[in-house]
Formats: C-alpha cells, sequence, structure tokens
C-alpha cells in the first residue's frame, strides 16, 4: 500500500506482500461493511411490517458496529482507514449498480446471496492472514440471524405466490455470477490481495498434492507445475464458494 496507508505491522510477519495484503482485506471489508449498512437500513423503509423493520434495523446496527470495529482496528495498526477503503469504493460501488434490487424480497436475496458469497470469499482470504486479521474478519462476518430472518421471510412470500421462485432463483444465479466476478476483479486489480491469495494457493497446493513436487522441477516444468497447483486450488476455491451457495438457495426454498 501507500506511505499514506502503511502497512499494518502485525500482519504476516516476515512477508510483505502478504502483509500488505491483510491489510488491504482490511480495508476491503471495512468499506463492505459500511455499505451494507447503508444498504439494510434502507431496506428497512421498505420493509411491509414493523417486525421486518425492526429485524433489518437490528441487522443494520451490527454492520455499523462491525465497520467500526474494522475503521478503528486499521487506526491501531498505524494505518489510515479511509485510505485503506478508497482502492476498493469503486469495485463495490459498481458490483452494487449492476445488482440493484427491483423489490423488497430482491433486496432480502442480495443481502443473504449476494453478501454471503462475498464473505465467503474473503473468509477464504483471511485463513492466509496473520491470527489477528484472521480472527476480527470472521467475527465481522458472522451473519448475526440475518440468514434465517432473511429464509423464514422468502419461504413465506413463496408460500403466499408459489410464481416467486423461479424469478427469484434466477435472481440469485445472476447474484453469485456478478459476486464472483467481483471477487476476482477485486483481487486482480490489487496486487498484494493477489500475492496473499497466491502465496497461499502454492503452499495449499503443495501440501495436498501426493505426487511431484513442483519445486523439485527444473526451470520451465517448475514454473509450468507450479502455475497447475495455483489454478486446481482457485477452481477448489470457487467450488466451494458455488457450494455454500446452493445451500442458502435451499435454505430459502429456491432452486439452483
Amino acid at each position: 500500500m501507500s506511505e499514506r496507508n502503511p502497512t499494518p505491522s502485525g500482519a504476516a510477519e516476515g512477508d510483505p506482500a502478504a502483509a500488505e495484503g491483510a491489510g488491504d482485506l482490511l480495508g476491503l471489508l471495512a468499506y463492505a461493511r459500511l455499505v451494507a449498512f447503508f444498504r439494510l437500513a434502507g431496506d428497512a423503509e421498505l420493509a411491509p411490517t414493523l417486525a421486518s423493520k425492526g429485524a433489518l434495523a437490528d441487522l443494520a446496527a451490527a454492520e455499523h458496529a462491525n465497520y467500526r470495529r474494522l475503521h478503528d482496528r486499521l487506526a491501531e495498526l498505524g494505518a489510515d482507514p479511509e485510505a485503506a477503503m478508497e482502492p476498493f469504493v469503486v469495485p463495490l460501488d459498481g458490483w452494487h449498480a449492476r445488482t440493484e434490487p427491483q423489490s423488497w424480497l430482491e433486496s432480502l436475496v442480495k443481502a443473504y446471496v449476494g453478501d454471503g458469497i462475498a464473505g465467503d470469499f474473503y473468509s477464504k482470504v483471511a485463513e492466509l492472514c496473520d491470527p489477528n486479521t484472521r480472527a476480527i474478519v470472521r467475527d465481522t462476518l458472522v451473519e448475526s440471524g440475518r440468514a434465517e430472518f432473511v429464509a423464514a421471510q422468502v419461504r413465506a412470500a413463496i408460500a403466499e405466490d408459489p410464481r416467486l421462485a423461479g424469478r427469484l432463483s434466477l435472481w440469485a444465479r445472476r447474484l453469485v455470477g456478478e459476486a464472483l466476478s467481483q471477487a476476482q476483479s477485486v483481487a486482480a486489480r490489487r496486487p498484494e490481495l493477489a500475492a496473499l491469495l497466491a502465496s497461499g494457493m502454492r503452499t495449499a497446493a503443495q501440501g495436498e498434492d501426493s505426487g511431484a513436487d513442483p519445486a523439485a522441477a527444473d526451470g520451465g516444468d517448475r514454473a509450468e507445475a507450479a502455475e497447475a497447483a495455483d489454478l486446481a486450488v482457485v477452481s477448489r476455491m470457487f467450488a466451494d464458494l458455488t457450494e455454500a451457495h446452493t445451500a442458502r438457495l435451499e435454505a430459502m426454498g429456491l432452486s439452483t
């Protein structure tokens, strides 16, 4: 990261690229949680009952608390929180613009499915960070009753009007495609995050590979083997994300 946004000193000690990637992850999450707060607060205004208004207001308050924790953690580590968030404003705002809901139910599905699969990606990246970063990311990604609330609301709506199931299923499939594209785009736009992912993927691949060790190959063979290992782990990572997405659809009574 830049001089105005110093690398968190506790991140990935001994690995400068991973340390900067951990700082990027905190900045990304802080902005994502801030946006989630505003969107959930807006959804609360549109909710059809007082009970649902209150439930969404509680979820919005939880997101704001998560934002404050991430913001304060960045400041504690000597980073400028706003500078850490700024690189992610355009990609995240772009994703939200491309997936603007057309109804309250679509907003709920987006809050659960779209934000959920993005959270799964953040969790995967956090596994490659230092223990302190990993812990705070996990804590701020806890859904705090969101899954149960959204699933119950969507199932009730489908019970009243079964025709909604097809439309909401299509919407959810679009959300997952856009969310995966967003995750890949963010990693590609931020070399520090990409380096963190690559480092973790190589470690995982070497640890799981029972065949030839890529490091034992020579020259071009070694590079090709390492690249193949990276691609294999990337494929498994996104397969895991898709599997979790399928579980969310089933919880809402939607088809994959």
